[in-house]
């Protein structure tokens, strides 16, 4: 049995949570590159040059990559042999959100209430996703969700029937009807399968997922390049304002789902899909 501090787990939440509002992560920051080459409009080509000053000022001066610095979501996969000592976990992750958007001086965006609308002030509590899995290690990652994009993301309850090309349409919709509102060139996360609340879940995981990587399996994989080549058609482009560029990447996920559904969920993020990595 290893044992990691409460304290430790807070610690390095509030280090994620700033780092991820100022930095983009490795393969962000590639794919990004990537996207001033191949954006064909002198417009589009224009924006993305002012979003890469706007990421370099933001780094230099460490000052917040966008002005929405999100609602915090943390995916946990804690090893079976771990056990946490000094506190509560929830507690420990809430107290480092709450270190971090404090000592980051970054905008405190959530309410108490979705109704009544008080802000809670430190920007807690955070969404927190927990899984149990062999070994003893703590994966942590720290992704802060802006509702521009948020917003404009969409779940379908297909039928089976509908199958992929159903799937297809339901990713172009939710793209198209977002449009410049979800600050492209946008990541697109999708979940297919499981249920209402597990394809949600999935779709938002998927935009952590590294752009470099490789869907194992290969149906998928084939599905995600075709989207981002359909979506790059659709001459939405950086800012909304027209271009060849309106995604970076399609990352999908599965599950296996019941006989009478096809669930498909798909969550978008702007041009920066904010989020840090640590294993501890």
């Amino acid at each position: 049995m290893r044992l990691i501090q409460a304290a430790e787990i807070t610690k390095n939440i509030s280090e994620m949570c700033i780092e991820a509002n100022h930095f983009l992560s490795q393969d962000m920051r590639e794919a990004f590159e990537n996207s001033i080459e191949k954006e064909k409009s002198p417009l589009g080509k224009q924006i993305l040059d002012q979003l890469k000053e706007n990421l370099k000022i933001a780094g230099e001066d460490m000052i917040p990559i966008c002005q929405d610095t999100g609602m915090a979501v943390v995916f946990l996969k804690i090893g079976q042999d771990v056990h946490i000592e000094g506190g509560d976990l929830t507690d420990a992750i809430n107290q480092g959100v709450r270190d971090g958007y404090t000592c980051g001086y970054l905008r405190k965006s959530v309410v108490k209430d979705p109704i009544e609308r008080e802000n809670t002030k430190d920007n807690t509590p955070a969404v927190l996703h927990c899984e149990i899995v062999p070994g003893d290690q703590v994966d942590i990652i720290v992704a802060p969700k802006g509702f521009g994009s948020e917003n404009m993301s969409r779940i379908f309850m297909l039928k089976p029937a509908d199958g992929i090309e159903g799937v297809k349409e339901a990713i172009l919709t939710a793209v198209k009807d977002a449009g410049p509102n979800a600050c492209p060139p946008m990541v697109i996360g999708v979940g297919i399968g499981g249920t209402f609340e597990k394809c949600a879940m999935m779709a938002k995981h998927a935009l952590t997922r590294d752009l470099k990587e490789k869907n194992a399996i290969p149906y998928v994989q084939n599905l995600e390049k075709e989207m981002v080549e359909k979506i790059n058609n659709l001459g939405i482009g950086p800012g909304g304002l027209g271009g060849t560029v309106t995604a970076l990447s399609v990352n999908i996920e599965t599950y296996p789902t019941h006989i009478a559904g096809l669930p498909v969920a798909v969550n978008i993020c702007c041009h920066v899909n904010r989020h840090a990595h640590r294993i501890l």
